[in-house]
């Protein structure tokens, strides 16, 4: 459910001091493209906006200088090519020869759309949207806001709340005795008592884990609950470059080939569900399988031991909404029970699992699954560990390298601080290091390999910002009005990276976005962002249906997804692709909508309130609180280049306000959606408003 990760396969298998594996040198014809890149942003054309990394602004224009570019003022863009009918830009065929070379003149790349993320503080938001969003207001329930005021919750949480369907008291008490029991996961039992019969054999068991944040923690919980079970357990996270994505025959060969021995059982987490070969090629090897996982099954189901996932057919469990180190963190609390029942532990006692309640939260809220009440009780008992202090080795480095408070600890810092980080072991190198840091106890080595994925982050960072230039600069040159949907390629660009480059598409064009790379000799691997009207997963299940062989493999949820394709496929890929989203939804024009919980009243507007909502847990499903007012545009200037800080009247009371990456100016008068923030300066806390929108 969340953007995938992706890595180098060396990973922890470097000497210390061994610098990592280089990206490869390009070829001739790519340096080419590079230089003509190079001086095209060195000397734009009048009008044009310079790359603001290589060339200072025009001289100043009106009272904000720098600030003011002419609205409709177009953008610098890399070399044009022909737009192809569903709005992507096909490359042309045989543009790619058999050794998979590149032309001299290299096409431009194909883009597309994702949904705005409005909690992120992200500088490629709402503001960039091709297609203006509708704003609306959230309706309100007035008897459920007045049962809450009076158990004593604040009257603004009240109203929240209850816009968002909570209607009782007793559904804000997010403590571990409200967590849904582990009974109603279909077959969650039996896959205790096979653990539990593995733990009392003395058995190798190996988790096989995913290659993101979600599958790194599942990973974790798995390794600290099992070891502390008395297990002999250890793991193997494929590689995404070499083996792709979950149990498949090639995993196979590499556990029975594993430095801890051949296992007796393996343990699948945040994966598994579409493994029907893999599986089977353990069961020819003599290792068993038991399937963890939350991600929709096909229509065939491995034939594994236990299969545990609250989405497989006939699964009454009432949350449908759990990570895959949700589903996990269950299954460990079933295989207690478990060694309870059978005198290992006292009726109470055993290994403390809510230990590992900060790991779980961190997976849930990275992967992006919807905050129903069962995860917010998750996140919520994992954000107080953490700012208690009580949290593993690992997330304490984690949010000393990101340079976040554990003590205030939020949701923000877990999806845009913590998560990034560890996703970028696998997008880059190897996510071995991401679970090796959050399983290790050792203070120093835990610090140590933070500030190893932090610099992996960072390197993250610069090749996504090149891939998205170039995305965007290709669809400025292609025009992006035409088609539903938004197919991008280009044969130079890091697999690792694809899933963020179609999910910033799919903010700006808002389109079902799929993005393409290289994936050896004769593949391409895309990853693919979706907005709220279109199943992404649905759809590329009727593509496989009218196309048969057109897709080799694929699989995700509603909102993302990940798929291979032949290299020569590409160009008949993208019209089938279009074709399956018009056919589904009978559309091919889709529109934002910004949900906003109506006027902020003016007594609210302090650091108190604000801290209290940063405290709350908001996210998919529960969306953070988002205000909706027209304001007096007092004065305006640009910060950091891209920021725009504002100071806003409203009724006689001024207000401090900053929209993130957004530098035009703005009119006197404004209707501006937006969150209520603190803002800490000099250890002084005060209310901040962040812009969404406004017009």
């Amino acid at each position: 459910m969340a953007p995938p990760a992706q890595r180098n396969p060396d990973g922890l298998a470097r000497t210390p001091g061994q610098p990592r594996p280089r990206r490869p040198r390009r070829g001739a014809g790519q340096r080419a493209m590079a230089v003509r890149r190079r001086a095209a942003l060195a000397s734009p054309a009048r009008g044009a906006r310079p790359d603001r990394h290589r060339a200072r602004r025009a001289a100043p224009r009106g009272r904000l200088g720098r600030l003011a570019r002419r609205p409709g003022q177009p953008r610098t863009t890399s070399s044009a090519a022909a737009a192809g009918p569903f709005g992507s830009i096909a490359r042309p065929t045989g543009a790619i020869d058999a050794a998979g070379r590149r032309p001299a003149r290299r096409p431009v790349p194909a883009t597309a759309r994702p949904p705005a993320g409005l909690a992120a503080r992200t500088q490629e938001k709402l503001e960039y949207l091709v297609v203006s969003p509708r704003l609306t207001v959230r309706s309100t329930n007035p008897d459920a806001c007045r049962t809450l005021e009076a158990a004593g919750i604040h009257p603004l949480l009240a109203r929240l709340w209850a816009a968002r369907g909570v209607t009782h008291p007793d559904q804000t008490r997010l403590a571990w005795p409200a967590l849904l029991p582990p009974a109603g996961l279909t077959h969650v039992d039996h896959a205790a008592r096979i653990l539990a019969d593995a733990i009392a054999q003395g058995k190798r068991l190996l988790i096989v884990a995913d290659y993101d944040c979600d599958g790194a923690t599942a990973c974790a919980v798995g390794l600290r609950a099992l070891r502390a079970f008395g297990a002999n357990v250890d793991f193997l996270v494929p590689n995404r470059f070499e083996t792709g994505y979950g149990l498949s025959p090639a995993v196979v060969d590499l556990a029975c080939a594993h430095h801890a021995g051949k296992p007796d059982l393996i343990i699948t987490v945040d994966n598994g569900i579409a493994s029907v070969d893999g599986v089977a090629a353990a069961n020819a090897a003599g290792i068993g399988v038991v399937v963890t996982d939350h991600h929709l099954p096909g229509d065939t189901l491995p034939d594994a031991l236990a299969i545990v996932n609250p989405n497989q057919p006939g699964c009454g469990f009432p949350s449908k909404n759990l990570a895959g180190v949700g589903v996990i963190f269950y299954l460990m609390l079933a295989l207690r029970a478990e060694l309870r029942r059978r005198g290992v532990y006292p009726p109470d006692g055993g290994p403390r699992l809510d230990a590992l309640s900060d790991l779980v939260a961190l997976g849930t809220v990275a992967d992006v699954v919807k905050l129903d009440a069962n995860n917010r009780l998750l996140v919520t008992q994992g954000l107080q560990r953490m700012r208690a202090g009580r949290m593993q080795p690992g997330l304490r480095a984690l949010f000393a390298v990101a340079a976040r408070e554990p003590r205030s600890a939020c949701g923000f810092d877990l999806g845009f601080a913590l998560g990034p980080r560890i996703n970028a072991a696998g997008r880059l190198a190897d996510m071995s290091l991401g679970i090796a840091c959050l399983t290790t106890d050792d203070e120093a080595q835990a610090l140590d390999m933070a500030r190893q994925l932090d610099q992996i982050n960072r390197e993250r960072r610069g090749i996504e910002a090149e891939m998205r230039e170039q995305a965007m600069a290709a669809m400025d040159a292609a025009g992006s009005a035409n088609g539903a949907t938004v197919c991008v390629f280009d044969p130079s660009w890091h697999q690792g990276v694809v899933g963020l480059v179609a999910s910033r598409l799919k903010e700006k064009y808002w389109r079902p976005t799929l993005a393409f790379a290289p994936a050896g000799d004769d593949e391409l691997r895309g990853s693919g962002r979706s907005i709220p009207d279109v199943h992404l997963r649905d759809v590329l299940d009727l593509v496989s249906k009218r196309h048969p062989g057109l897709i080799r493999k694929f699989g995700g949820h509603a909102m993302a997804a990940g798929l291979t394709l032949g290299r020569d496929d590409f160009s008949v890929f993208g019209p089938a692709f279009d074709a399956a989203v018009r056919e589904l939804t009978g559309r091919d024009r889709f529109e934002p909508l910004l949900e906003t919980d109506g006027s902020l009243e003016s007594g609210y507007a302090n650091a108190d309130v604000a801290t209290l909502l940063q405290q709350q847990v908001w996210g998919a499903g529960f969306a953070p609180p988002l205000f909706l007012d027209e304001f007096t545009v007092r004065n305006q200037r640009l910060v950091g280049e891209k920021h725009l800080k504002l100071s806003l009247e409203r009724g006689h009371q001024r207000f401090d306000a900053i929209w993130f990456g957004h530098d035009q100016s703005l009119p006197e008068r404004i209707q501006a959606a937006y969150r209520l923030e603190p803002n800490v300066w000099n250890g002084m806390v005060s209310a901040q408003l962040v812009i969404e929108h406004a017009g």
